[in-house]
Order: C-alpha cells, then sequence, then structure tokens
C-alpha cells in the first residue's frame, strides 16, 4: 500500500429539510386547521480515528464527501427524516485543518475518537408550529437551513514511542528490520528509505513502536533532499534515536548536521530525550572505533552506544534504554493526569446533544 500523509478533501452536510404548508381537510370536521410537519435535519460529517491504517492513500481516490439532506415536512404533522451522516475513518494521529492548512479543526490522537467536522441544517418548521389564538391558519413554513461547506487538509503524524533519525545511509531501516518484524527497503544509496516506517520491537517481553523516517541532510529544513516534511512522524514519541554511521568521514559533523535540522524544525523536537549511537560499527577497526566514538561523544555531549545491526553488538542494550525513558516518561503522563484537577468529562462526539433546534 503506498503511503500517503496528506490529503485535501471537499465535505458538505446536508441541508435541513423545509417545513410543509398542509391543513387538515376531513369530512365531517368543521375546523381542521394547520397540520404542516417539520423538515428533517441534515446530516453530519463526522472524522473517526480507527485501527488498522497508517496511510491516507483511501483519500487520493475520493476527495468528496457530502452527507445526506433531511426531508421535507409533510401533512397529518408528519416529521420529515434525518439525514444520514458521513463519516471519515483516519488514521490514529491525523490532525484536521481548515483550507489554510494553518487553523487546526481536530487532532485524533486515540482509537475510537470522533469529531464532527460538519454540521448539517437544522429541519424548517411547519406551519402547524406557528398555530397561535390569534393566528389560526399560518400558511407560511420555514425553509430548511443550509448545511456547512468547505475544503479541508488532513495531514497524518504516526504514533509511536521512539522515533529514528540520523542521515542517509545511517543504518536506521536496518536496525528496525533487525528489531521488528517491519521490512524497509534496505540498499547501499542515499535516500532508500522514502517515507516512515513503524514497527514493534520486544525487549525483555516489553513491546514499543519504533518509527523510521527518510534522511536529513543540511539544508533539509529549507528543501534539500526530500526535505524534513517526514519529521512531524516523530513529533509525538517519547524519545529519539540519533543514529551516526561510522562509516561517515567526520562523525561529529553528520551528528551536529542533523541536531540543527531538527532544531530548525521547530515543535519542540530539539529538545526531546535524545539517545545516540554509533552504528556500523562492525566495518572498523579497534583503533578507528575508539577514535570515533571519541569523536561522536565529544559533538554530543555524552558517551554513545556502539551497535552493529549486522552482529547484533549493543542492539539489546539500545533497545533497553530506549524502554527504560519510554516506561518513565508513560509514569510521568499518566501520575500528571491522576493529579489533574477532576472536570466534567465531555466528549468531542457529545458536541451534537448540546446543540438546539434554532431554525431559520
Amino acid at each position: 500500500m503506498k503511503f500517503l500523509d496528506e490529503a485535501k478533501v471537499y465535505i458538505k452536510s446536508g441541508d435541513g429539510g423545509g417545513g410543509s404548508v398542509s391543513f387538515r381537510r376531513e369530512k365531517f370536521i368543521e375546523f381542521g386547521g394547520p397540520d404542516g410537519g417539520d423538515g428533517g435535519r441534515g446530516g453530519d460529517v463526522w472524522a473517526e480515528a480507527v485501527n488498522g491504517l497508517n496511510t491516507l492513500i483511501d483519500f487520493r481516490f475520493q476527495q468528496h464527501f457530502k452527507a445526506q439532506i433531511g426531508t421535507h415536512g409533510m401533512g397529518r404533522n408528519r416529521t420529515g427524516a434525518n439525514g444520514s451522516d458521513v463519516t471519515l475513518k483516519v488514521p490514529v494521529g491525523t490532525q484536521i485543518f481548515e483550507e489554510d492548512r494553518e487553523t487546526l479543526i481536530c487532532d485524533l490522537t486515540e482509537e475510537g475518537q470522533r469529531f464532527r467536522i460538519a454540521a448539517g441544517g437544522n429541519g424548517g418548521f411547519g406551519n402547524a408550529h406557528f398555530k397561535s389564538s390569534t393566528n389560526q391558519a399560518p400558511d407560511w413554513a420555514n425553509p430548511g437551513l443550509e448545511g456547512e461547506e468547505k475544503t479541508i487538509w488532513m495531514r497524518l503524524k504516526l504514533i509511536a514511542d521512539a522515533g529514528l533519525v540520523g542521515m542517509p545511509n545511517a543504518g536506521k531501516s536496518t536496525f528496525l528490520a533487525s528489531v521488528t518484524r517491519a521490512r524497509p527497503k534496505i540498499a547501499n544509496y542515499p535516500f532508500t528509505t522514502l517515507h516512515p516506517n513503524l514497527g514493534v520491537a520486544t525487549v525483555d517481553g516489553q513491546e514499543f513502536i519504533l518509527a523510521d523516517i527518510p534522511g536529513l541532510i543540511e539544508g533539509a529544513h529549507e528543501g534539500v533532499g526530500i526535505g524534513d516534511r517526514f519529521l512531524g512522524h516523530v513529533e509525538r514519541t517519547r524519545v529519539l534515536l540519533h543514529l551516526v554511521s561510522a562509516q561517515e568521514e567526520k562523525v561529529g559533523k553528520a551528528y551536529k548536521t542533523v541536531r540543527h535540522e531538527l532544531e530548525a524544525y521547530g515543535q519542540e523536537l530539539g529538545e526531546k530525550v535524545e539517545i545516540v549511537a554509533l552504528s556500523q560499527i562492525d566495518v572498523l577497526d579497534d583503533e578507528t572505533l575508539k577514535k570515533k566514538t571519541k569523536e561522536l561523544a565529544k559533538a554530543c555531549g555524552r558517551t554513545p552506544f556502539q551497535i552493529s545491526a549486522a552482529t547484533g553488538k549493543g542492539m539489546t542494550e539500545v533497545l533497553r534504554a530506549l524502554r527504560e525513558i519510554i516506561t518513565e516518561a508513560n509514569a510521568g503522563s499518566a501520575e500528571k493526569i491522576a493529579k489533574a484537577p477532576k472536570l466534567r468529562h465531555r466528549d468531542m462526539a457529545s458536541d451534537e446533544e448540546s446543540e438546539t433546534d434554532d431554525n431559520a
């Protein structure tokens, strides 16, 4: 399945049905009176986060979504049927923006989360609604309200516990393939990875999700190479694993290049907890390995891990370090939630209950 993390979609909620103008006409009933029913409500447009999706490719083939209009009211006080809703099923981690691509409508980060992005129009009142002691035969009714019509942008940011960053050919895809069941493309040329990949890593019986994104080069935040458009997929991670290839001539410079791109991107990526590892160490002799480890340690300010996905050296230690940080971060979030003031829960999907029946 082709990966797509951004899509433009046109949506329209249903118009409300018009009210009916009708009068009761039956034999032997002297005073019939108005009996026009109200129109039905137009359908809503919802977005729902579902499991089993990790791309927005479905919205490449269908880009227009329209909810059903409400049925008009009828005589004998018959109310029109409400229009059917339309639900856009999106991957967990999808953000929905207005057409300007900056105004955030909603951020669906949990499975089953729903948000109404376009409300259907209310149905119009029939003439029976306007009957009163001073106006016993109203001959008018309200039309239904129009639904909302807009263009939205969807942007997917994958949900992962740890993210892999580094320059092209730093060994990120090889690392992902060796510790998970993911099978990303691996080859000996730059930018082998053209889209993010996810995998579930297991260490000491505990699992966490790893995200691998295409490599970064100098000037990525200005669009050089593949650019930094895929960095959004590691924004939600708890920790970053920064891989620096031992085959780089200057490992310190390679580390600083990627760090500069992370900080230039913003979104607090530069402040995330980071684990640094010198990868592909199986290609070096002991003396060169020691020299490059020292150079990288000077650049990043800590002793880097030494790993080789080919031989398995150091892999378990790195996974344990990642798992420990993820566990601590999750525990901290749970404690923060427990200490938060107890507010009345209101699910986003309950917005419909708070509506009034205002009519035009």
